[in-house]
């Protein structure tokens, strides 16, 4: 196995790469990669790994002996996997990983929003606390979470993973039926129709990679549907929700509030609806949800044994 890594910067440098070289041997390994320089890079390898460098139709065409694709993620989105596919070349992808990361950071988002943790924060820090006459202070409403309805949109790995925490806190679980998927029951939970769950829901958590299907799922009418002391929480995939649809629904106070560790573009270089600094009631995360070390070690390991399963 000839291999080179494009990208291996974005695991981190608090991680080991042991478990790859032992089953590819050595390694090439460039922190980043710019679409200008994937050609050169890829050529004479059998073997690329990849985050989130893109690799096209033309890059297959110019490397005849490209074997195997390994990314080291999950979503394919920076893969024309299709082109792929003619080209007789092989796309892993890492899944099952980041369970506990990411269900962790969605709650996190989901406390902190009905705690409205981050406000009573800048308040205290303002001096507003010590400015009260009396010994706390209020003015941000707060939601109790026990006996409210968490709705899940994509009941996959990382869905169940909030299910089961969420349960601890005593909500109740719904689950959304994306396009395309029926309604039923799942592990004792309802699946229903989006329009049916938008209505009832306290909380609703994406979960859904991003397709032709599901992107801009939520827009203007589906948050319009929602109630408005909702909470919106994204930990999936920019594109999911439409932005402008999702910040004029903070600004009108038609939901309650979001928290989203994705966007349309990452890094937001060209600026994002929701950077705004007028938008109420908003969580920004950098994509992080995923980043714990154990998580991007299990990310090294499972790409791997992926690699293992094909030499």
């Amino acid at each position: 196995m000839k291999a080179v890594f494009l990208d291996a910067s974005t695991l981190g440098h608090d991680v080991d790469l042991a478990p790859l070289e032992r089953v590819a041997g050595s390694i090439v390994k460039h922190a980043s990669t710019t679409i200008a320089q994937v050609g050169e890079r890829i050529r004479g390898f059998d073997t690329v790994l990849v985050n989130k460098v893109v690799l096209t139709r033309e890059h297959f065409e110019n490397c005849p002996e490209l074997k195997t694709i390994a990314v080291v993620a999950t979503g394919l989105n920076n893969v024309d996997v299709e082109a792929a596919r003619e080209h007789g070349i092989q796309v892993l992808n890492v899944t099952n990983y980041g369970r506990s990361t990411v269900a962790q950071h969605t709650m996190a988002l989901m406390l902190a929003l009905a705690t409205r943790l981050l406000d009573y924060d800048r308040d205290v820090r303002a001096g507003r606390w010590a400015e009260s006459d009396m010994f706390c202070l209020m003015g941000h409403p707060i939601m109790e979470l026990e006996g409210r309805t968490l709705g899940i949109l994509g009941y996959g790995d990382l869905g169940q993973g909030v299910a089961e925490r969420a349960r601890a806190f005593g909500m109740n679980i719904l689950l959304g039926a994306r396009p395309g998927q029926a309604a039923g029951e799942v592990d004792g939970y309802p699946r229903i129709p989006l329009d049916e769950l938008l209505p009832q829901v306290d909380v609703l958590s994406i979960h859904c990679l991003l397709t032709d299907e599901t992107r801009n799922l939520i827009g203007a009418r589906e948050l319009q549907m929602m109630k408005p002391d909702a909470l919106l929480i994204n930990t999936s995939r920019g594109g999911l929700v439409d932005e402008d649809a999702l910040a004029h629904a903070l600004r009108h106070h038609v939901i309650g509030g979001a928290g989203f560790d994705v966007l349309t573009e990452e890094p937001p270089r060209n600026g994002n609806p929701l950077l705004a600094g007028d938008i109420p009631n908003l969580i920004i995360t950098p994509h992080s949800a995923w980043a714990s070390r154990e998580a991007r070690q299990r990310i090294v390991e499972i790409t791997a044994q992926n690699l293992a399963s094909i030499s």
